[in-house]
Order: structure tokens, then sequence, then C-alpha cells
């Protein structure tokens, strides 16, 4: 029996005859339409993209309260606001504006926490994302594009994030900025037309805090909208990537509806996030400027780091060897600096040229929709361990100085240790991470083949002792057996030249499949049944 509810808009309504002349001139209820069935399948993963966009709704909001308060000036003046300490101390009037906004602006503090603590939770985010999307092999065709538009969502975050950490002109972002103009004076010939540039002048200048200004509300915002847009309109162009499961094809997405399913979640979550974000603003105190007092080339404070993110950069720093300077008639080239900003380019152009060189070395140029476990690509996966070791070393050298004082090391132990691990310990962990997806990957095969250990001992009647084992149910064989196996690419022959071609790849590509394991077959299955008996 059909059932016909009625309309609970009436058709001769106010909301309907609104709707009906937009669409009229728009024909947007064929987008609406189509976008509300667009499917999107259910998993925690899929979340830490979600997390990035709220957390950037966040900083929009709060962004967009402190631009009404803030005075992106270098103009000296004297504060006079309610912080007693420094009343009557000379400053810029951004720190002043700054102050003002922590302890004369209703709210003025809050907002400044909330848009702090949000824009680390955007970058780490964004990251967690990143490796996730790394990992399960999301990157893949058709979505390398998408990979390459998040990279630079990225970078374009880190950059939000240092521009806006730098405005206040307090003594530690006056620090990092010090730090920015060295290693850009380091670059031969043009580095210190280009420090001049962005200081007008010699360091600290009279500009920069108004050019990053310039670039923290308006530029850098402007593109990571515009960079977030064409992601998700990619997102929605090529369909949502999905888990392994029973009835969950390259060629299908199993999941709810964006109208009102998948919407009605999300909103929700969106609440979840920004009312955590107040929270932690509200509970933990985060960049007290107070404390630092105005910026003054004189002073610099001991144990004082950059934001987590942008701290691989410090770090990288500080484990080069001293003394790397070469003198060239009237010039100075300091490997010192150029060595670190060469190793964060290939930690970042790796990143950008990897979905590529994958394709190459595997010869795979189908699209792919399902998603990978890490443990089925192992040399993936090891990479992607290895990478992020080698992000975390650097990152964790830019408090070397903290972990020689709470340890009670020597400053110098503390570097040389850092420094063998950037180096060996990256590969250790490549090798490590390797061999333990191999294993798992063989352990997966034996529970398939042979289902789960019930700790259960029988004697069969020859006097041999055996465990049985529970077969696995159908989702858990679907899961353990849902991945493919490639042979290495092999080097062909020239018709034409009859050379041998294609070597280093096949070489490459033999490395990168090197001790696969390969799924069980239902067959396979079946026969392992009978030959050990288990439950059933």
């Amino acid at each position: 029996m059909t059932t016909t509810y009625k309309s609970p808009v009436a058709e001769d309504s106010a909301i309907a005859k609104a709707s009906v002349w937009i669409d009229e001139r728009t024909s947007v209820s064929g987008a609406v339409k189509e976008f509300g069935r667009k499917i999107f399948p259910d998993h925690w993963s899929f979340m830490l993209g979600e997390v990035a966009l709220y957390s950037f709704i966040a900083i929009l909001l709060s962004g967009t309260f402190l631009t009404f308060f803030f005075d992106p000036t270098m103009t000296h003046t004297t504060y006079n606001g309610q912080y007693v300490p420094l009343k009557g101390v000379g400053m810029s009037g951004a720190m002043a504006s700054t102050l003002d906004i922590s302890f004369d602006v209703r709210g003025g503090l809050l907002m400044r926490q909330v848009h702090h603590w949000a824009a680390l939770l955007f970058v780490a985010s964004i990251m967690l994302h990143m490796a996730r999307v790394f990992f399960t092999g999301a990157f893949r065709k058709p979505r390398e594009l998408n990979w390459l538009i998040g990279l630079v969502l990225w970078i374009l975050a880190m950059l939000e994030g240092f521009s806006g950490y730098s405005l206040p002109d307090d003594l530690l972002s006056g620090n990092g900025l010090r730090i920015v103009d060295g290693m850009i004076k380091a670059v031969p010939l043009v580095g210190t037309w280009i420090s001049f540039l962005m200081f007008g002048g010699e360091f600290p200048g009279t500009d920069i805090v108004g050019r990053l200004y310039s670039l923290h509300i308006m530029i850098l915002p402007a593109l990571l909208i515009a960079f977030l847009a064409l992601h998700l309109i990619l997102m929605v162009v090529h369909k949502h990537t999905q888990w392994p499961g029973p009835g969950r094809t390259e060629n299908n997405v199993v999941g709810n509806p964006v109208l009102p399913v998948f919407a009605g979640k999300a909103v929700g979550f969106m609440f979840l996030i920004l009312g955590m974000i107040f929270l932690i603003a509200s509970l933990f105190q985060i960049n007290p400027v107070w404390n630092y007092g105005p910026y003054d080339p004189s002073p610099v404070s001991a144990g004082t780091q950059p934001d987590w993110y942008i701290g691989f950069g410090d770090g990288a720093l500080r484990l080069i060897p001293p003394g790397w300077e070469i003198a060239l008639g009237n010039f100075t080239l300091s490997p010192a600096i150029l060595v670190p900003f060469v190793l964060m380019g290939i930690f970042v152009i790796g990143l950008f040229v990897y979905p590529f060189l994958e394709s190459w070395v595997t010869g795979d140029k189908r699209e792919h929709h399902l998603l990978d476990r890490p443990r089925n690509a192992p040399f993936r996966t090891a990479l992607g361990a290895a990478w992020i070791s080698f992000y975390a070393t650097m990152w964790g050298a830019a408090s070397s100085d903290l972990i020689a004082t709470h340890f009670s090391m020597a400053m110098e132990h503390v570097i040389h240790i850092l420094q063998f691990w950037l180096i060996f310990g990256t590969v250790i962990v490549f090798f490590i991470t390797h061999r333990a997806c191999i294993a798992l990957q063989k352990q997966d095969r034996a529970t398939a083949l042979h289902g789960h250990e019930s700790g259960r001992v029988i004697r069969l009647p020859h006097g041999e002792f055996q465990e049985i084992h529970v077969p696995l149910t159908e989702e858990e064989q679907y899961e353990l057996n849902a991945f493919e196996t490639y042979a290495p690419v092999k080097p062909y022959v020239d018709p034409e030249t009859g050379k041998t071609k294609g070597k280093l790849r096949a070489r490459l590509s033999r490395w990168f499949f090197a001790d696969r394991v390969e799924a069980s077959t239902p067959a396979e299955v079946e026969a392992a049944k009978h030959h050990h008996g288990e439950l059933n």
C-alpha cells in the first residue's frame, strides 16, 4: 500500500513562491537535487577533512572580529591601556592594539585565543587528513590533482598561520621574523634585495606588519577559499572513496545521501568542533604577548619556539653543523642556511611528485575508488612512516634546548642524536615499518586460511594435538582478501632499436613489490578448512 503525504510547504505559501522565483532565474533546483543525492560513506577517518573545514570556519569568524580592533602599524607609540606592567612602555601600534584587544575589548582575549587554537587545529587536521589519504592510496587516479590541491592548501595554511603569528610585533614573533630575515639574506645574489623589499629597509624596517596583515586577511584567505572550493568540487565530481567491504566495488559508493542524513550529521559535527575550540580557548592560555613584551632586536628569550607546524624549519637550521660557510671573494656562501632549504624542499617536492612516481613504477593507470589497508601497500606505508620520522626529527630539533634542560643533557649530545636519527633513523623506520607490514600481511593470510585461534586444543584419534579454529564471517573474510597484488614491471625490448629499455623502472618496481604477499583465493580457503578441520 502506498501512502501519500501532504507537502510540508503549501504550494501557494510565501516560501514556495520565493523558491519558484529563485529557481526560475537561477535553475538552482537541478544542482541542489544532484548534490543532495550525492552519497558519502560513513567512516571516522573521513572526519579529519571535516575538522579542517570547520576549524577554518572558526578562523574566519574570529578573524573577522579581530580585524575591527587590530591596528597593523609599526608606528611607535606609548602604551596606556589596562595592563599595568606595560604602562608607559614604548611599542608599535600593532603591539598596543593587540594588548587593547586582550584587556580592553569585551571578548577580545577569547577571540584571540579562539583564532590561535583554531589555526593550530586547522593545520593539524590538514596534515592528519593528508596522512590518511597517503597511507590508504586515495591519491591515485583520478585524484592526483586533488592531492596536489591539498598540498597547496597545507602550504597556504602554514603561511597563513605564520603571517598571523607575526602580526602582534611582540618579542617572540619578532625573533621568528629575524630568523626568516637571516634565511632570506643567505640566498645568493638576490637575498638581501628580497629582505629589503619585505621589511621596507634594514630589519626590522617599518613595513613588515602592514604587508603581513594584507597577506593574512586578504590574499592568503582568498587563495585558501578558492583552493578549498576547488578541492570540494573535485571530491564531488570524482565521488568519495570508500573502504573495501561486501557490496562495495570500484563502481559504486555505499553510504548516506547528502540530504538530509549527511548534512544533518555534518552540521552537528561542525557545532561540536566549534564548541570544542571555544572550550579550549576558554580554559587554556596561548600566546600571552604581554609576558614577552614589545619586540626589541637586542634581547632573545631562551626556550622559545615558533608554532609547532613551523618548527621543522627552525629544527633544520639547528641540526646543521657549525661553521658551514664558504668565502667567495667579497661574498659569503652559507650552506648552513641553504642545506636546510634543500632538505625542506626535498621533503615537500617529494610529496608533490609521489602519486605520479608510484603510478610510473607500478604501471598502474587504472581508476581507484576503493582504499588500501596500509599494510597491503608495504613500500608506500614504510615510505610514509619514514617521511613522518624525517619531519618529526626536524620538528623535535626546534626544542633541542628544552630537551637538553629538561633531561639534564648536554646541548651538543642532543643535537648529535637528532642528526644521527635524521639520516639513519629515517632508514631504520622505513625498514622496520616495511617488515611489520609484511608480517601483518602474513598473519592476515594465515587468519583467512585457518580462521581465528580459539585457544581450544583437541587430541585426534591417531594422537595428534590440534587447535580448533573458528571460521571467519563473510565480512571478515572479504576484508582480509580485498586487495590486489601486482607483478613487478619488466624491461622490454624496443622493436626499432633492439635495445632493452625500462631497466631502472623494473628495478624500482621489484623494490616496490619486494616480499609481497598474495591474497588467499576461495579455493585455498576451502582447501584449508578440509585439511585442518576448523570448527563449522
